[in-house]
């Protein structure tokens, strides 16, 4: 076998690769010998079918079979000895390509054209600035957390008289069109609902103002006017709820009054655990302002990325084998008109580009991930998620399983493995240039995103 290159230009080159006969005869004698042992032919005993009946029906196939399978592998590890960086997958060369005959040809030629990613040389010095953008934390924000914890701690107390935003618990019966109630109709025991969930204001000003023994006759699909809802109030299933029809008897049981919890250190111990160090409400403040500018982080880091991804794109001078790229995605995308696939054309030649700045800032600053930090980022993620549930101070045996649970997805793993790569090349170009910190509200920074 002989491999050889020729270049075209700095960006293209052509491979050829030579199989001659002594390259693949003993594989495919081989291989012939195997499938005559398991032939099972009509007249002949199994294993027994005379090779060259077995060479007539099989022979063209396991040869190119093989020689197909000889070809890939080679191909693939003369790429990786001669160090090539190519840029999409080698194709088959339209001109020089020798047509094939599996029937008489003994020595083959394959010819491929392959396109060689560019040197980029990517300038950061503290000589270029780049914006970035602090979200501020408000008042009102502030206030709105604090509301968040105050809610999520606060429990329903017994309350006298029905307020438009209080709960009843109540026993549910069916109607039937007199108003009296159905013998073999839905019954429901100790339903919570929602006086400021209801959409009839008739029913929901009735409600107001009941108590403990007092009775509201309504029909729960108008008034509540949610499926969902009414399926589980009533216990039937999506498909019954669906057929709802009358009135339904509700018997107050008792009022609950929600009572958001106070600002205290019994509040601190249920949001952060028993060995929190907050004791006081300035402390608290301090710890959710911490909380909201951490998480605001992201968003500001997002938008760093996206900003220094178009600067250094734009600034980056790089060439790029345009033709060849568009044959080799319209090769490997069958399902694409050719129309929307020159439709993306732009916007796939700025994410290559951005890709190559990426790899090149790899090299230079000889970045690495290792297992350790893949699995640190997903207790991270983790972590994130039963935040938003309310459940802060995960213990750490919690985050390692659930860590590892993500890491079972290889998707997932090769996503997290990305997203720490980019991490650390966005903080690169932090230390590498000079930041222009800008703060901002929260209100404005969105309608930049949106632009």
């Amino acid at each position: 076998m002989n491999i050889t290159k020729e270049n075209i230009n700095e960006l293209n080159a052509t491979i050829t690769v030579k199989i001659e006969k002594n390259d693949y005869e003993a594989t495919v004698n081989e291989v012939l010998k195997d499938y005559r042992k398991k032939a099972n032919m009509p007249g002949f005993r199994p294993g027994k079918v005379p090779a060259g009946l077995v060479k007539k029906m099989y022979g063209k196939a396991i040869l190119a079979d093989e020689v197909n399978k000889m070809l890939s592998n080679n191909l693939s590890k003369y790429l990786v000895d001669e160090k090539l960086n190519i840029l999409g997958e080698p194709l088959p060369n339209e001109e020089k390509q020798p047509v094939i005959d599996w029937d008489t040809t003994e020595d083959f030629e394959f010819v491929f054209d392959i396109a060689i990613a560019p040197e980029v040389d990517v300038k950061l010095d503290k000589r270029k600035k780049f914006v970035y953008y602090n979200i501020e934390v408000d008042e009102e924000m502030l206030n709105k957390q604090i509301e968040s914890y105050t809610s999520r701690f606060g429990e329903n107390e017994v309350a006298e008289i029905a307020g438009e935003k209080d709960t009843l618990r109540c026993d549910i019966v069916q109607l039937d069109a007199d108003g009296n109630e159905l013998e073999d109709g839905i019954k429901a025991e100790k339903v919570v609902i929602a006086i400021d969930q209801m959409k009839d204001e008739a029913v929901k000003n009735e409600a107001i103002g009941k108590k403990a023994g007092d009775v509201l006759v309504f029909n729960p699909a108008a008034v509540y006017d949610n499926k969902h809802e009414v399926a589980n109030m009533l216990n039937v299933s999506h498909e019954e709820a669906e057929n709802i029809e009358g009135n339904f008897k509700f018997t107050i049981i008792e009022v609950l009054s929600f009572k958001a919890a106070e600002v205290n250190e019994e509040l601190f111990k249920k949001a952060f655990g028993e060995e929190t160090e907050i004791k006081t409400e300035e402390e608290f403040h301090a710890k959710l302002k911490a909380e909201l500018s951490e998480n605001f982080q992201y968003s500001s880091d997002y938008k760093f990325a996206l900003d220094s991804r178009d600067a250094l794109v734009e600034k980056t001078a790089m060439e790029l084998p345009e033709e060849f790229l568009k044959r080799w995605l319209k090769a490997t995308n069958n399902e694409l008109t050719d129309e929307q696939i020159d439709g993306d054309f732009d916007n796939f030649m700025q994410d290559l580009r951005w890709q190559l700045i990426k790899d090149r800032l790899v090299r230079d600053n000889e970045l690495k991930i290792e297992e350790g930090e893949i699995k640190e980022l997903a207790k991270k993620v983790a972590a994130m998620q039963f935040a938003q549930y309310g459940m802060h101070n995960v213990p750490e045996e919690h985050l390692e399983n659930y860590a590892g649970h993500i890491l079972q997805n290889e998707e997932e793993k090769k996503r997290l493995a990305n997203k720490a790569i980019e991490d650390k090349i966005l903080e690169v170009i932090k230390s590498k240039v000079t930041l222009d910190e800008k703060p901002i509200s929260y209100d404005e920074f969105n309608k930049l995103l949106e632009k």
